[in-house]
C-alpha cells in the first residue's frame, strides 16, 4: 500500500494489486463492453482513419455537442473556443486550480471527492467547506469568498444541486462578484442533474466553469474526455493553464465519444441506469442481513455509501480487514477533507461493476462487519 493515504492511492492500491482481488473503489465503468458498445469500438481503426483526415474542430464540435446534448446541456458555449478538450476531469480541475489567483479563498462542497480540494490547495489557495446542508439552505458564503466549488451530482453521497438552488447560488454569485464553478462529473447517470446548468447561470449573469467528464458513464479503460467550460464574463486565465497543460486531447478519443453518446441516447442509459440500481439492490440485501443500511437510498449515482453504527467497528478497520481478504472499497474519511472525523462512519462501494464481483464484494463486506462487531462483543464480555 501506497505511503500516501488518499482515495486515489488507494484506487490505485486496488488496480494494481498483484493477487487480484476486487476493485471495488473508483467510480469509473469497470465493465464487460454491451453488443452495441462493442460494434463502436470495432469501428475505432475507422476512428483514426478520420482524424487523419478531418479538421480537428469538426470532429470535437460534434463530441462537444453529441455529448453535451446527450445530458440535456442545450446552452453550452459548443463551437464558442470556450470549452476545452482535457484528457481528464482532474486535468480540468487542476487547470482551474492554476488559473485561479493564488492565495485567494474558494469554499468547496463538503464531503466531495478528495482530490477536489487536494489540487485546489495545491495551487495555493485557501479552502473553506461548504456542507450539503448549506447548499440545500441555500445559504451562500460571502466575502472573502470569490470562487463557489460545487459537485453535481455529489460524490459520495449522490445529491443533486436543484435547480432552483442553481439559481439562487448563481444570482448570489453574480451580485457579489464571485465565480461558480460545477463539477458534473457524474450528471449524465443521473436524469434529475440534467437540467440545461448552463442556462441557469447564463440568465443569472454570473461568471462560471463547469467541468464535465465521460469517464464515469462507459467501460473505455481511461479513453476519456473532460471538457472544461466558462463563461464569457470570466477574468481568469484559462487559456494560458490549458496552453501550459496540453496541446490537444486526441480527435479519436473525441470521435469514440461521438459514438458512444449516439449510443446513451439510443438506449445506453437505460442499461446502464438498470445495471446500476440492480447492483444497488443487491448491495442493499447484503448489508442489511448484518443490520447496515445504504446511506443515501435515493442516490442514483454508481457509489453506494454504506452507514456503520457508532458503536461498531469504524470505516478505517473494516478498510483494513477487506483489504486483507482481496476486497477493495473505500473509507469515507477522506471525503471529508475539512472534517475527516465525520466521515469515519461511512465506506463506500463502486456499483459499476459485473453484477457478480458486486454481489460477492457486498457479501464479503457484510461478513468482514460481523465478524469484526463479533471480535469487538467478545473484547466487551
Amino acid at each position: 500500500m501506497s505511503d500516501v493515504v488518499n482515495l486515489t492511492t488507494m484506487e490505485v492500491d486496488a488496480l494494481t494489486d498483484a493477487d487480484g482481488g476486487l476493485n471495488l473503489t473508483d467510480g469509473h465503468a469497470r465493465l464487460g463492453l454491451t453488443a452495441e458498445q462493442a460494434a463502436i469500438v470495432a469501428g475505432i481503426p475507422e476512428m483514426f482513419a478520420q482524424a487523419s483526415c478531418r479538421p480537428f474542430q469538426d470532429i470535437e464540435r460534434e463530441a462537444h455537442t453529441a455529448f453535451l446534448h446527450a445530458v440535456g446541456q442545450y446552452s453550452a458555449p459548443i463551437g464558442t473556443g470556450r470549452i476545452f478538450s482535457c484528457y481528464s476531469s482532474t486535468l480540468a480541475t487542476d487547470i482551474v486550480a492554476r488559473a485561479l489567483p493564488a492565495g485567494a479563498t474558494i469554499a468547496v462542497l463538503h464531503p466531495t471527492f478528495d482530490n477536489i480540494a487536494d489540487l485546489f490547495t495545491t495551487r495555493g489557495l485557501n479552502l473553506v467547506p461548504m456542507s450539503e446542508q448549506a447548499l440545500m439552505n441555500k445559504d451562500w458564503p460571502g466575502a472573502p469568498v470569490s470562487a463557489i466549488v460545487v459537485t453535481h451530482p455529489n460524490n459520495p453521497t449522490g445529491l443533486v444541486t436543484p435547480r432552483g438552488h442553481l439559481r439562487s447560488l448563481a444570482e448570489h454569485a453574480a451580485r457579489n462578484g464571485q465565480t461558480v464553478i460545477i463539477d458534473a462529473s457524474f450528471r449524465g447517470q443521473v436524469p434529475d442533474a440534467q437540467y440545461d446548468t448552463y442556462e441557469v447561470l447564463e440568465a443569472a449573469g454570473a461568471d462560471w466553469i463547469v467541468i464535465e467528464d465521460t469517464g464515469k458513464l462507459w467501460p473505455t479503460h481511461e479513453l476519456k474526455i473532460g471538457m472544461l467550460a466558462f463563461s464569457e464574463r470570466t477574468r481568469y486565465p484559462l487559456y494560458r493553464a490549458f496552453s501550459e497543460s496540453l496541446l490537444a486531447a486526441s480527435p479519436v478519443v473525441l470521435r469514440l465519444v461521438t459514438e458512444l453518446a449516439g449510443d446513451w441516447v439510443a438506449g445506453g442509459r437505460e442499461r446502464a441506469r438498470d445495471m446500476v440500481e440492480r447492483n444497488r439492490a443487491v448491495v442493499r440485501e447484503a448489508i442489511e442481513a448484518v443490520g447496515l443500511e445504504l446511506a443515501d437510498p435515493v442516490s442514483q449515482i454508481s457509489v453506494a455509501r454504506i452507514a456503520l453504527p457508532q458503536d461498531g467497528p469504524g470505516s478505517g478497520e473494516l478498510y483494513r480487514k477487506l483489504v486483507a481478504h482481496g476486497v477493495h472499497v473505500l473509507p469515507c474519511a477522506p471525503f471529508h477533507w475539512a472534517d475527516p472525523k465525520s466521515g469515519e462512519r461511512f465506506i463506500r462501494i463502486s456499483l459499476a461493476r459485473p453484477h457478480d464481483t458486486v454481489l460477492k464484494g457486498a457479501q464479503k463486506l457484510a461478513q468482514a462487519f460481523a465478524e469484526l462487531s463479533a471480535d469487538e462483543d467478545a473484547l466487551v464480555a
